[in-house]
């Protein structure tokens, strides 16, 4: 029984996911009141009727109160969390007890992270997004509803089972010699191969990482590029899961993987075998994401969509990503993505600036000019006040020079050459309003507008059908055989490695279980979780294993909300286990800083985590106030110990354990 509802404010549907029994339910409850005869509604219109009352209600209480409930529980139990987004309500429900607040409330800011990632800056205009997450073609909404259903039902299969993305940080294998190998491979052939291409339409490789399942085998960023923040890492990871599904069960090449009873040791790979050409695997599906040219205008009575064309398989994803520079942060920056799929669970991605990014940056700079001029005269600042808002930047000039170098012969551009002129006459001419609550109307018309060149640049396919736009299909066959021939006598073991990344055999009998995470890097180390009959662990088969991970996802939960509160230690005892969290700072040397205050947080905030909101890059933020200066990081150890060993020893146990993890000879790539 499980729905996650994204609506208007006027209880239009702007997307939808049930599970088979939900879904059942709200169907169960038509068939009882409908009339013989007559046909039953369409599902969309249900959800819609079954929604309702609860949106508008908020709506209302909204509008009168200025506020609204975030969660309620109805009499048979079902859980409802509701959060609002500008003017997005979303809504996520849980009627069979698998799902608590705070796991409706995460999967809520995820489903927001995957729109944001899909549809970049248009998510700052309500009217576009809803028009974008909506398309009147009936068709087209089902695909683009389609696509979003798989990417959450993606996430929550990871988050299920993959400790990963349980803790939300990425995770590698470990292997030195081959990640060394594979990452100068990738600096100094394949992205220096693609760059030099005269085949590369004007794009630039900028990451390039290679997949095994969830984990990453290596990663290479150009001197160039942005360092990819962890949120956006996981958020490409869900991605290229969904579009190259892998089962890590099925994928293993053994009827059955055992662990050793000795230490860990380098695996020598078979012979190559010498028909490479059978080894290359097949494009299956097209993209799950696919950029549509109907074209919208800005004005409501002429909005209309065209036909949509099948997507081009060799086209890529186009997403959107933070971007650090020299001169700031520029957030949902255009990027186009490449996922080629090397074998089943193991996978070459590649992510490259496109040629018109600079563009993007400049409609970022232009609407954060006019956000920070709306607020200041919605605060009521003086008119000077507000006017030096944009005077200082020189936006007048600035978006001058832009509009003149877009040109008029689009549409969309004629519209944003309008609104900035009437801007300009009420802000800057004798007879105008001046900087006053006047012209924030005209504000936030200037941003839709910005809004709607930037979705006209990024989104629709403009130019000759002849131009090349992307990467050459040639040239992205050739990426993937140069990294198949480079790994083809190491998949049977990375499959198998994926699944046993470190093994427990040299640390203390009494440890059951350990998760440690780096989160100024947002990388962890943990053992594998094995709950499939088919693997033997230090953990025994399916069952054993399964319990024992029941007892970490729920550590997790717990350890989670004593965060929210503010502690940074938590040690517990459940049965047969003891339980140890612990979050500390160190300097760059490795001396451990004092722990000081860490700040509470209301029970309705944005979960704890890297994906969905970075709590621990403005945790981090908030304790370097007290370390000016220094390079502080943060980390993190969850522990489950058996209960009979004493207590002190348990916290030896666990120092020991936090100094070995992260020293530079055991993981020298972390």
């Amino acid at each position: 029984m499980k729905c996650l509802l994204i609506a208007s404010e006027s209880a239009e549907v702007l997307f939808h996911w049930t599970d088979l029994e939900f879904q059942q339910n709200i169907q169960k409850q038509y068939g009882a009141s409908q009339e013989e005869g007559q046909r039953f509604p369409a599902f969309e219109d249900m959800i819609s009727t079954q929604f309702a009352p609860i949106i508008i209600s908020c709506s209302t209480i909204v509008d009168r109160q200025s506020d609204s409930y975030t969660s309620f529980t109805t009499e048979n139990n079902h859980i409802y969390v509701l959060h609002q987004f500008d003017e997005c309500l979303y809504i996520a429900v849980n009627g069979d007890g698998e799902e608590k607040e705070d796991d409706l409330r995460r999967k809520i800011y995820v489903m927001k992270k995957m729109i944001e990632v899909r549809f970049g800056m248009v998510t700052l205009s309500g009217a576009l997004l809803k028009r974008e997450l909506r398309p009147q073609d009936t068709e087209q909404r089902a695909r683009l509803w389609k696509q979003l259903q798989k990417l959450l039902e993606t996430y929550s299969r990871l988050r299920e089972n993959d400790q990963s993305f349980l803790v939300e940080a990425v995770e590698r294998l470990i292997h030195p010699t081959l990640c060394e190998q594979c990452i100068e491979f990738l600096e100094r052939r394949l992205v220096q191969q693609l760059n030099s291409s005269v085949d590369r339409a004007g794009e630039e490789v900028l990451h390039a990482f290679i997949l095994v399942h969830t984990k990453l085998l290596a990663f290479y960023s150009s001197r160039n590029a942005s360092t990819l923040a962890t949120s956006d890492l996981l958020a490409l990871i869900i991605m290229a899961q969904n579009m190259c599904p892998s089962n890590v069960d099925l994928d293993d090449p053994s009827p059955e993987s055992t662990s050793g009873s000795g230490p860990e040791s380098f695996y020598t790979p078979e012979p190559s075998p010498t028909d490479r050409d059978s080894k290359k695997p097949v494009r299956e599906s097209p993209p799950l994401f696919e950029f549509v040219d109907p074209d919208i205008q800005m004005a409501e009575d002429s909005l209309h969509t065209l036909e949509v064309s099948p997507p081009d398989p060799s086209a890529p994803r186009r997403v959107f990503l933070e971007v650090h520079l020299k001169d700031g942060l520029y957030p949902m920056m255009p990027h186009s993505m490449y996922c080629l799929p090397l074998w089943p669970g193991i996978t070459l991605v590649l992510l490259t600036k496109i040629p018109t990014s600079a563009v993007a940056m400049s409609v970022y700079k232009f609407l954060e000019a006019f956000a920070k001029l709306e607020k200041r005269l919605n605060e009521g600042q003086s008119p000077a006040a507000a006017k030096s808002q944009l005077t200082t930047l020189d936006i007048r000039g600035k978006l001058d020079k832009f509009i003149k170098a877009l040109g008029p012969s689009e549409l969309q551009f004629g519209h944003l050459q309008s609104v900035w002129t009437d801007f300009k006459s009420r802000a800057f001419t004798k007879g105008g309003s001046g900087f006053t609550e006047d012209l924030i109307p005209s504000c936030k018309a200037m941003k839709t507008q910005l809004c709607g060149v930037y979705r006209h640049c990024f989104f629709t396919d403009s130019g000759s059908a002849d131009t090349p736009r992307w990467l050459s299909p040639a040239l992205q066959e050739r990426a993937q055989t140069m990294v198949q021939d480079k790994l083809i006598d190491w998949k049977d073991f990375l499959l198998v490695k994926s699944k046993r990344n470190i093994t427990m055999v040299s640390y203390p009998i009494s440890l059951v279980h350990f998760i440690c995470v780096d989160r100024s890097t947002g990388q962890m180390i943990a053992p594998s979780l094995s709950i499939t009959e088919r693997t033997t662990s230090e953990l025994g088969k399916g069952p054993v294993a399964q319990y024992i991970k029941s007892k970490v996802w729920g550590l997790v939960s717990t350890t989670r909300r004593y965060l929210q509160k503010g502690y940074s230690t938590v040690t517990l005892r459940d049965g047969d286990f003891y339980f140890c969290y612990f979050l500390w700072f160190e300097n760059e040397t490795g001396y451990k800083l004092e722990a000081g205050d860490i700040p509470t947080l209301p029970d309705d905030s944005a979960p704890i985590g890297m994906l969905a909101w970075d709590y621990y890059r403005k945790l981090l933020r908030y304790y370097r106030k007290n370390h000016q200066g220094e390079a502080v990081k943060c980390y993190e150890l969850l522990t489950i110990h058996l209960a009979v060993i004493p207590t002190d020893i348990i916290l030896q146990h666990c120092r020991q354990l936090a100094t070995k993890l992260w020293e530079p000879s055991r993981n020298p790539l972390l």
